[in-house]
């Protein structure tokens, strides 16, 4: 089981220096801290793509109505070659 890219091992290492750190005492606390912000992290990020999807939603139904713009479309390039070959013709 790889978490983070950690296998069992260096999780285990990771946690007994936590418990050096912080103690048995303060070890539950922190766990509930870390987890608040995890779960807080999570719903941010979640809320955001909610309003991303809800963006992509309105601009979908501007398209279908046909009230939205067409996006402004460069002009075409004109090719080198057929100016050599007007000149050329009207040299000869």
């Amino acid at each position: 089981m790889k978490i983070l890219g950690m296998g069992m091992p260096e999780l285990l290492i990771i946690l007994a220096v936590a418990l050096l750190i912080f103690g048995p005492k303060n070890l539950p606390k922190l766990g509930a801290s870390l987890g608040k912000t995890v779960k807080g992290l999570r719903e941010g990020m979640s809320s955001d793509e909610s309003e991303k999807d809800a963006e992509n939603v309105e601009l979908a139904v501007e398209d279908e109505d046909g009230s939205a713009e067409e996006p402004a479309r460069p002009a075409p390039k004109k090719k080198a070659t057929v100016k050599v070959a007007k000149k050329a013709e009207q040299t000869a």
